[in-house]
C-alpha cells in the first residue's frame, strides 16, 4: 500500500468515525457492534432492509467512505475540483453552468471571460477585446459603462454584488468537495440579500463574499417546469451514477434518481437533509414513489406517493425528454471514460430534454440510491465494483 493509498485510507476512516459520532440514531449496543462488524455505521440501519443475507448486497458505509474513494485513482481531483470539472466539460458547453469568476482573498478572478461581458443599457453589442493579462475590454458605445471589463475592479465583494444586480441570483459554492456542503445560494431582495433563505444587509453579504477562499461564482439555473412543479421552493436534481465497463468499453447507468426538496431540506434537495428520492426507470424515466429519511431519530423510511409538503404527484409521473437526457449522461462519461465512476447532479430546465450539469462526484454518497434497493444486486454493478476492489 502506497503512501497516497493510506493517506486517503486514513481519512476515510476519519469520516466514517466523524459521521458515526454524529449519527442520530442510536440502536443497542448489541445492534450497533453487528452493523460495525458487516462495515455499516448506525444510520444506514435506519435506511436500508439489513439482516444477515442482504447485508451482503449492499455496498457498505465502510467500501463507500474508504474503498470507492480509490476507482478513480489520481483523476478523482478532476471531480472534486469543481474549477477543473468545469474545463473537463468544456465539449459540452450547453450543458454546463457559467462559472463567471473565482473569488479567493477579498480578490475576483474571471473565469468564462465572455460571460462576463454585459449587454449595453442601449441595446449595443460589446466587443472583447484581449488585454493580455486574461481580461477584456469592451469597445462600442458604452463609454465608461459597466460593460468595459478592463475598467472593472478586482474586489470580490464588489464584482459579485454587480453581478447580482444584472442576474438576480446566483451560487456560490466551494472548489473543493461535493455532497452539497458549502453551497451558498444567493439572491437580491428589496431589503438587501438572502443567503440560504437568511437575510443580510449590504455590509454583511459584502464582508461574507470578501472572507471567502476559493469559491466559485455561479450562475443560478433556472429549473423547468417539471422538477418545478415537484417542489417550487428548491432546486430539485437527478442524480446518475455511471460507471464505465472496461469489458464492453462502455459506461452504463448503474442508478438514477430524483432528489426533490422538502421544507426540511430547504434551500436544497438533500436527502440526508430531509428531502425525498424518488428511483426514476433508466428505460422509461418512471419515477417511483418518494423516500424521506427518518428525521429526528425516527425508526424507519417513510414513502410518499405525493409530496407531503404540497400534495403534488410524485409516483408514476415521467421526466420529460428523458431518452435525450440519459443519452447525453452517457455521451459524457464515456467522453470522461478515464473517470470510470461518476455520480452527475443534473438539472432539467425545460420539457424537450435540456439540463444542466450542476456537479459531479468522484464518491457519490449512496444512501439515497439503495434507499430503493442494494446496489449490488445488480451482477453489472456487482462486477464493477469487485474489479475494483471495493467489494
Amino acid at each position: 500500500m502506497n503512501v497516497r493509498t493510506l493517506y486517503h485510507t486514513a481519512r476515510g476512516l476519519q469520516g466514517l468515525a466523524g459521521t458515526e459520532y454524529d449519527s442520530d440514531v442510536s440502536p443497542p449496543l448489541r445492534r450497533r457492534l453487528w452493523l460495525w462488524r458487516r462495515g455499516f455505521l448506525s444510520r444506514s440501519d435506519a435506511i436500508y432492509d439489513l439482516d444477515e443475507e442482504s447485508a451482503q448486497d449492499y455496498v457498505n458505509d465502510y467500501q463507500r467512505f474508504v474503498r470507492t474513494k480509490r476507482i478513480n485513482g489520481t483523476w478523482s481531483v478532476a471531480l472534486s475540483n469543481k474549477l477543473l470539472f468545469h474545463r473537463v466539460m468544456q465539449p459540452f458547453d450547453e450543458q454546463r453552468m457559467t462559472v463567471y469568476g473565482m473569488v479567493t482573498g477579498g480578490s475576483f478572478h474571471s473565469v468564462d471571460t465572455m460571460a462576463e461581458q454585459s449587454e449595453l443599457t442601449d441595446g449595443g453589442s460589446v466587443v472583447a477585446e484581449s488585454t493580455g493579462d486574461g481580461g477584456v475590454t469592451g469597445k462600442g458605445d458604452a463609454g465608461d459603462e459597466f460593460s468595459r471589463a478592463g475598467d472593472r475592479t478586482h474586489n470580490a465583494a464588489q464584482r459579485v454584488v454587480e453581478r447580482l444586480e444584472t442576474e438576480g441570483e446566483l451560487v456560490l459554492k466551494w472548489v473543493h468537495g461535493g455532497g452539497g456542503n458549502n453551497v451558498l445560494l444567493c439572491s437580491r431582495s428589496s431589503d438587501g440579500y438572502r443567503v440560504n433563505g437568511e437575510h443580510h444587509t449590504e455590509t454583511e453579504f459584502r464582508s461574507l463574499v470578501a472572507n471567502l477562499d476559493e469559491y466559485l461564482v455561479c450562475e443560478y439555473v433556472e429549473q423547468g417546469d417539471f422538477p418545478a412543479e415537484l417542489y417550487p421552493e428548491t432546486p430539485n436534481t437527478l442524480r446518475f451514477i455511471t460507471m464505465y465497463d472496461e469489458a464492453d468499453h462502455e459506461p452504463f447507468i448503474a442508478a438514477v434518481i430524483h432528489r426533490i426538496g422538502t421544507s426540511d431540506s430547504e434551500p436544497l434537495d438533500n436527502f440526508t437533509q430531509g428531502g425525498l428520492s424518488a428511483a426514476i426507470d433508466p428505460e422509461t424515466g418512471e419515477l417511483g414513489a418518494g423516500a424521506r429519511p427518518p428525521a429526528h431519530g425516527g425508526a424507519r423510511v417513510s414513502w410518499h406517493e405525493t409530496h407531503p409538503d404540497t400534495g403534488t404527484q410524485i409516483e408514476g409521473r415521467q421526466v420529460p425528454g428523458w431518452q435525450q437526457i440519459r443519452d447525453s449522461v452517457l455521451e459524457m462519461a464515456s467522453t470522461a471514460s478515464f473517470l470510470p465512476y461518476i455520480g452527475w447532479d443534473v438539472i432539467v430546465t425545460d420539457d424537450d430534454g435540456s439540463f444542466s450539469v450542476i456537479e459531479a462526484n468522484s464518491y457519490p454518497g449512496l444512501k439515497s440510491i439503495q434507499v430503493h434497493g442494494p446496489l449490488l444486486a445488480d451482477d453489472r454493478v456487482r462486477r464493477f465494483y469487485e474489479q475494483h476492489d471495493v467489494c
